[in-house]
């Protein structure tokens, strides 16, 4: 891969609330974060927390009835929040890649890897068909998949776990973004193969120079492949730190329990 731009992440007092008959829920409440040039953040936190809607958020994609009621996240010195909708769908893809969970049901079953990711490519630049087939062959070989030619051809339905994750990872990359967001990008995967992937996912990150965002409830993940961390709770991001500092001078009591949570799980597997 070529080197992406440099850009940055800045977002401030990011607010999100769902409406009901019941009444009005704060999902987000007013998060605050930095991602620098060419670095990881990781972002961890129980389940429920709001981590999956934050990566949402951060590309003005809040489903409904959810809505952004203030603050501002800045990519690329521009705020998302103020984009139309042409806008941010040039945005997303081009310049911000995102990485789902559960990979296999955001596949089209219908259509060949190959050709959903080269249509992603086609979706963002100027290029004949087969430019775009060639990119994304190239970007399956880059992903760690073998025979690539051949698996161009495979169906969502056909390949593994691992693989389909690899193809994700392919589809997000393959504009070359300079922010890529990943969330929870190895859940449902086997310990090996996570690891797999994520080291694929770093480096793929690091060659770019892409700023990124890795959601995860594992902080396992975040001491070996973050820079550093944010801990979310209820919807806030109560605690910012380097890595090493996270697990030796936690201040957060819900820090603390992650971090005692993750020794414990480390003990059982030993």
């Amino acid at each position: 891969m070529n080197g992406a731009p440099h850009s940055e992440v800045a977002v401030r007092g990011l607010t999100v609330e769902f409406s009901s008959r019941a009444g009005t829920v704060r999902a987000l409440d007013d998060v605050t974060l930095d991602i620098g040039r060419g670095e990881t953040l990781g972002v961890v936190g129980k389940s429920g927390v709001g981590k999956s809607l934050l990566v949402r958020a951060l590309v003005n994609a809040v489903p409904s009835p959810g809505r952004i009621v203030g603050g501002t996240v800045s990519i690329d010195g521009r705020n998302v929040l103020d984009l139309e909708r042409e806008q941010l769908r040039t945005l997303r893809g081009r310049q911000v890649g995102v990485i789902v969970q559960n990979a296999r049901i955001h596949l089209n079953p219908v259509l060949s890897v190959g050709r959903q990711i080269a249509n992603v490519y086609l979706a963002h630049h100027r290029a004949s068909r087969n430019e775009a087939w060639k990119r994304a062959t190239d970007m399956l070989r880059a992903v760690g998949i073998p025979d690539p030619k051949e698996r161009m051809r495979s169906y969502p339905h056909e390949l593994s776990g691992g693989m389909v994750q690899r193809v994700v990872i392919a589809m997000a990359l393959i504009c070359e973004p300079s922010v890529v967001l990943a969330d929870e990008p190895t859940s449902g995967l086997d310990v090996t193969i996570q690891d797999q992937v994520l080291r694929l996912f770093r480096g793929l990150v690091s060659e770019s120079g892409a700023s990124a965002l890795l959601v995860t409830r594992d902080m396992g993940i975040v001491a070996n492949f973050c820079d550093r961390v944010g801990v979310m709770d209820a919807g806030r991001l109560i605690e910012v730190a380097a890595v090493p500092e996270i697990f030796t001078r936690a201040v957060q009591p819900q820090t603390r329990a992650l971090l005692a949570a993750a020794s414990l799980g480390e003990e059982k597997a030993g």
